[in-house]
């Protein structure tokens, strides 16, 4: 099943996505819904980010390939991570599919993508075992976790080169059946394919994280949990549009646009 979040006709609702339709539902996939008569064709309506989250999650250097490249581009050795830590984004920068990624005008060049998949979580859970620890996601979505490098490694913290308005893409729904095992991640820029992975090749898989974090902290209905990426990215421009395609799930697509272009 998938669900999406859209807005048609002056109203935003949730809706399963059969096809190229949407079938509306009165309520959300969290709390309870019920099915209504009212259908909308994909194409005419506005895809909205598919949940604000609780809590946005998000694991750094969860595949080992991402970890090599970063520390070559650095001149430095590389340090593969011996245990699973989680950070946190903020939901300020969460936009849509479809809609822009805004460079600030005082940014440097190194605005990079991170094609990533992303854990929805569907029910409360605290003290999970690994082999229960999947009970708890609803679904899965696409990420984009931009990054502006220079202030990334200068401020104190990410509080601007991972969470400034708009670096955070995210849609363009939630799959509810996705298998992960068998996707590979893609993205495109401009297009072409310039980063390509197998999903499920993590460091640190998905069950782990859950276990880990639910020693500590509770999840909730709503949270997320963006799981890391592969490979390295391309420099970003204004004007180009990056593509995160996660077979099996979807397509997240965003144009990169640097203020007062």
């Amino acid at each position: 099943m998938r669900w999406i979040k859209f807005t048609a006709e002056g109203r935003t609702a949730y809706g399963i996505l059969e096809g190229d339709r949407i079938a509306e539902v009165a309520g959300d996939p969290f709390a309870g819904y019920e099915t209504t008569s009212r259908r909308h064709d994909l194409a005419a309506v506005k895809i909205e980010v598919p949940l604000i989250p609780r809590t946005f999650y998000a694991a750094g250097l969860n595949y080992v390939e991402h970890v090599i490249e970063g520390a070559k581009k650095r001149g430095e050795t590389p340090n593969i991570p011996t245990k699973a830590d989680i950070g946190y984004r903020a939901v300020n920068a969460l936009i849509a599919h479809g809609e822009n990624v805004v460079i600030p005008a005082d940014a440097g060049e190194k605005i990079h993508y991170e094609g990533e998949i992303v854990a929805v979580i569907g029910k409360k859970a605290k003290n999970l075992s690994e082999a229960e620890a999947l009970s708890c996601v609803m679904g899965w979505t696409i990420g984009n976790d931009v990054s502006e490098r220079t202030w990334q490694k200068n401020d104190r913290t990410f509080w601007r080169g991972k969470n400034t308005d708009t670096f955070k893409p995210m849609g363009p729904w939630i799959d509810t059946d996705f298998d992960m095992e068998a996707a590979t991640t893609n993205v495109r820029l401009n297009g072409e394919i310039r980063t390509s992975f197998a999903t499920g090749h993590m460091l640190f898989s998905t069950a782990h994280f859950i276990s880990v974090m639910t020693r500590y902290l509770t999840l909730w209905p709503g949270d997320v949990i963006w799981l890391g990426t592969d490979g390295v990215s391309p420099d970003l421009k204004h004007g180009d549009v990056v593509d995160v395609e996660i077979t099996g799930l979807g397509n997240l697509r965003n144009t990169f646009v640097r203020e007062g272009l």
